[in-house]
């Protein structure tokens, strides 16, 4: 059956590190497929405290991956085979701890190796306090990780998880689908 939407067919990849925004990664996932699109789900074992993987794999109908030494991922090393197929990989949320990771080239669980291996774009849309947004260290990561080819979406304001309204919060999922939809359109097709 062939899929119809903006995104149809297109693969995509979406990271989901451990913030309490990983709840709004769900509805991102939910308009990628209805556009279209083979979504295939990656989760820091931090995302799986706030989200269970069973919503991803039934939004995207593909198996979530989390485990690096899931008995399934050493025959297929998933990690690296993602990323033969992928044309964009969104990490949505990204936390200051994986930003860093990417930053620094470190890959210690399946989606920080996944990032190392892919060649496709990489798109980031950070959530986080807004202290920690504003923090020197975490905005030298982002520059790094832009500096290394990664688009930014940048955080909004809003109402944090901590109370307070400032900067730091997800962009909306249709934000970050819109942005997905003209990263993927200036790509063109893949053949």
């Amino acid at each position: 059956m062939k899929s119809h939407g903006s995104l149809a067919d297109r693969r995509i990849v979406v990271g989901v590190t451990g913030s309490i925004a990983a709840t709004k990664a769900a509805e991102v996932v939910s308009q990628l497929v209805q556009r279209g699109a083979q979504v295939h789900v990656v989760m820091t074992r931090a995302a799986t405290q706030f989200v269970g993987p069973l919503t991803f794999q039934t939004l995207a109908r593909t198996r979530v991956m989390v485990d690096p030494f899931d008995l399934e991922n050493v025959i297929d090393p998933t990690h690296v085979s993602l990323t033969d197929e992928a044309e964009l990989v969104l990490i949505a949320p990204a936390t200051a701890n994986v930003l860093a990771k990417i930053a620094h080239g470190m890959a210690d669980d399946m989606l920080t190796s996944l990032v190392l291996a892919i060649q496709c774009p990489l798109v980031i849309a950070p959530a986080m306090n807004d202290r920690m947004w504003s923090n020197k260290a975490v905005q030298a990561n982002v520059a790094r990780v832009r500096e290394l080819g990664a688009e930014i979406i940048e955080p909004e304001k809003g109402f944090l998880a901590c109370g307070t309204y400032a900067v730091g919060r997800l962009a909306e999922p249709a934000r970050i689908v819109a942005e997905v939809e003209k990263r993927l359109a200036h790509r063109g097709l893949r053949g």
